[in-house]
């Protein structure tokens, strides 16, 4: 089935919205965010370097793969794309899904636009993908993630010790959540769907 591209929007976020992502995003300044150490000190994508067909092929396989949205992250007023917001592993049979995200576009950093995206996205995925609950993790030093979520309502879940290597040392992760309870607290938003 053909996910229909979506465009979520709230009045009660300013800066930014979340638009589906498509092939057309795929171009240089992405894979330039990428192979950006101090970009991708904290993404997986750090362990190869990226290049225009990786990119697109990461894209065409999140548009098919149906337990999976990824959106970028747009500025309103000017559209332009600033990074990537995702939930995915969604397991149907549990409800919950996995929040990621990253901000690209070094100027937008220290805004505040983390927390509107993960909001935006997580009224979508208990309002619309009908989940309960919703996870996500960070490199224990990447706290601007952590904060992040935290400021968008979810509450830290658990420390997994030595769980991922960062700079070929054992890094702690730190794993945070929110249930559907929290929605009321979370910005109305409306969708806008383009087949």
């Amino acid at each position: 089935m053909k996910k229909d591209t979506i465009s979520i929007v709230s009045e009660q976020v300013s800066l930014i919205y979340l638009h589906s992502i498509n092939e057309a995003d795929a171009n240089e300044e992405y894979v330039n965010w990428l192979n950006n150490r101090e970009i991708n000190q904290y993404l997986e994508t750090r362990f190869s370097l990226q290049c225009l067909e990786s990119v697109l092929a990461f894209i065409q396989k999140s548009i098919a793969t149906p337990n999976e949205y990824l959106f970028t992250i747009r500025l309103i007023g000017s559209n332009k794309h600033i990074g990537n917001i995702k939930i995915g592993s969604i397991k149907a049979q549990h409800s919950i899904g996995d929040v990621s995200l990253f901000i690209g576009d070094k100027s937008s950093w220290g805004k505040g636009i983390a927390s509107q995206a993960i909001q935006l996205i997580s009224k979508f995925s208990f309002e619309h993908l009908n989940l309960r609950k919703l996870c996500a993790g960070a490199y224990k030093p990447n706290i601007g993630s952590t904060k992040a979520f935290l400021k968008a309502g979810y509450s830290e879940d658990a420390i997994l010790t030595s769980h991922y290597l960062l700079n070929n040392k054992p890094c702690d992760l730190v794993q945070v959540f929110m249930l559907k309870e929290k929605t009321k607290a979370l910005p109305n938003i409306n969708l806008m769907t383009h087949s």
